[in-house]
């Protein structure tokens, strides 16, 4: 198959307007734990969408000080790229009451608020008891105020072009589940890797403005099946095929305030 890897656009040949539609939200309020879709996201300047990786669960001692907050690499946390399995429960996050809901497949269920010591308690006990593999020491369930436990220290918002998964899935001969890239935006409507040509570019999303900063490079934890919690299929090795690179997806940071929803329409502005 021939490699696919794309240019960025150059500075004299300005971008054409190109349009396309929000299919879906999500976010993921616990670093690593499942994907929570959502009706709408309400987006402020500088921010991610509101408690996305809020919260995470440090896998051993980390160095996380909740008083000076810092970036740290998720390897220090309970990430899908190490224990494929956390894919298999099924969680929720409320945002009133704070409380994190956990059910495993074979029915047991758990859950806390994340903002007292006893729901945390009650949490990293079900962990314990349900983890089999992946883990390096006590757990602890990690909170800052206004600090995101992305994969990346800025905050942003994570785009993934659904036509890039798709080819992804037509060079493996399967169907991608999306959901595999953890990202909060995905768009339908556009051809595929057309984003990694966004770089530096402004986004109208909804009524909202986002300036792209980067692509996103991927890891095994695409190699997750986001139902089953097993390693299923190499995407990381299709994504290469493809394009020359292990790059799906973009983050942008949000610079105009508004709210997104799907059926919005995505515009990419000169």
């Amino acid at each position: 198959m021939t490699q696919r890897k794309l240019p960025l656009p150059q500075p004299e040949i300005p971008i054409s307007m190109s349009t396309a539609t929000i299919e879906a939200l999500f976010r993921y309020p616990v670093k690593g734990f499942s994907a929570e879709r959502l009706e709408a996201a309400g987006l402020l300047p500088g921010e991610t969408i509101l408690n996305d990786r809020a919260f995470a669960v440090e896998n051993g001692a980390s160095g996380f000080d909740p008083e000076n907050p810092t970036w740290l690499p998720k390897v220090k946390f309970l990430c899908l790229m190490s224990i494929p399995e956390l894919a298999a429960l099924e969680t929720r996050f409320d945002d009133d009451s704070g409380r994190f809901s956990l059910r495993a497949p074979d029915g047991r269920e758990a859950g806390g608020d994340l903002g007292t010591p006893e729901g945390q308690e009650a949490v990293v006990s079900f962990l314990e008891d349900f983890l089999r593999t992946g883990r390096r020491g006590p757990l602890r369930v990690l909170r800052a105020a206004g600090h995101s436990f992305s994969d990346v220290a800025a905050k942003v918002v994570s785009l993934i072009n659904l036509a890039s998964a798709a080819e992804i899935g037509g060079h493996l001969g399967a169907t991608v589940d999306p959901v595999r890239f953890r990202g909060n935006v995905h768009v339908a409507g556009l051809e595929p890797w057309v984003e990694a040509t966004w770089l530096g570019r402004t986004l109208a999303l909804g009524d909202a403005r986002l300036k792209v900063t980067k692509t996103i490079q991927r890891c095994p934890a695409t190699h997750v099946d986001p139902q089953a919690g097993v390693r299923d299929m190499d995407v990381m090795g299709a994504i290469r095929a493809l394009r020359g690179d292990l790059d799906c997806g973009i983050y942008a940071r949000v610079v105009e305030p508004g709210t997104i929803r799907p059926g919005d329409e995505l515009r990419v502005l000169d």
